[in-house]
């Protein structure tokens, strides 16, 4: 096989695909693939879940693994390849992962309009790296430590991990209000849809998944609450849903959140939304050694949140 030519893929569906029909999931992860090919692929069995053939109906469950063989994707001849940029800061790295401290603003992976995210970028500043794919995801919007295995054992693992709740994973958010409660369990099922402009959405429904977030107040801060919120289960934004649920929006929240609040926000030096992964704590998936990462705040964050003490001292 010649350089450049397309290998088979095997894929792990993780919690942000599970639900999807294998059809549409394969029209957008083989972008400029006819539709009748992807069409094709399925009914003669080269596309495989888990070892067997599936439907184009075939709907993904969290941790299938999905075999998707050689395919061309069209591309045009002066695609620009991904921008390697400036190094993403890595908080940790051994042989078999490697954590970064993922900017705002920058999506994880490339899809849904955005031509490529911390995965391509990684990939590009590192060609030699053998492997390189998200053990889990962070919204575009949102900053902080992300996981990346750089082994399969090492995914494997970590995969495992999150299902059975042994990664601790702590974000700082900035809401809107006076959060009273030293320490609140909120536990309220999360129902995924989507909107009639087609975006995806979440709300609070008896339909939902569990889904559970530890609270802790870390101070008030005259109009807004600073808290750190453990996730107990990893649900599509989570804590935007279930904060905002209960009346306290993320400061800047462009999706869930208070709207004129946020215009206002800009105008005071806020132009994102105050949410930030903080802290992971898990045991190294192939070592088994503790690990503890930290991810201070960005330097936007830090900034505004001083400006609000200012106010309230």
């Amino acid at each position: 096989m010649g350089a450049g030519a397309p290998a088979v893929q095997r894929v792990r569906i993780d919690e942000g695909d599970a639900g999807q029909r294998i059809d549409n999931y394969l029209l957008r992860v083989c972008k400029g693939v006819p539709k009748s090919h992807v069409y094709r692929i399925l009914r003669s069995g080269e596309v495989r879940v888990n070892g067997g053939r599936v439907g184009p109906t075939y709907r993904l469950a969290e941790g299938d693994e999905v075999r998707i063989p050689p395919v061309r994707v069209a591309q045009r001849e002066n695609a620009a390849p991904v921008p390697a940029g400036a190094p993403l800061p890595v908080v940790y790295e051994d042989e078999a992962i490697v954590v970064v401290d993922k900017p705002a603003g920058k999506a994880v992976h490339g899809g849904s309009g955005v031509s490529y995210g911390v995965i391509e970028q990684l990939r590009a500043q590192r060609p030699e790296a053998r492997m390189l794919e998200l053990a889990h995801r962070l919204d575009r919007e949102t900053s902080g430590l992300l996981i990346v295995a750089k082994k399969r054992s090492a995914l494997k693992a970590l995969h495992d991990m999150q299902r059975a709740g042994a990664i601790e994973k702590r974000y700082l958010t900035l809401v809107a209000g006076q959060w009273k409660n030293r320490l609140q369990h909120v536990k309220l099922p999360l129902y995924k849809y989507l909107a009639a402009d087609g975006e995806r959405r979440v709300r609070v429904s008896d339909e939902g998944k569990p889904s559970h977030s530890i609270v802790r107040l870390v101070r008030n801060l005259g109009r807004f609450s600073l808290l750190e919120v453990e996730l107990k289960t990893g649900r599509t934004h989570q804590i935007r849903v279930h904060l905002t649920h209960l009346g306290f929006p993320l400061a800047g929240d462009d999706k869930y959140g208070d709207f004129a609040l946020n215009k206002a926000l800009e105008g005071e030096g806020l132009r994102r939304m105050f949410l930030h992964a903080e802290r992971l704590r898990f045991a190294h998936p192939l070592g088994g050694e503790p690990l503890d990462l930290h991810a201070p705040l960005p330097a936007e964050l830090r900034t505004f949140l001083e400006r609000l003490e200012t106010e309230a001292s």
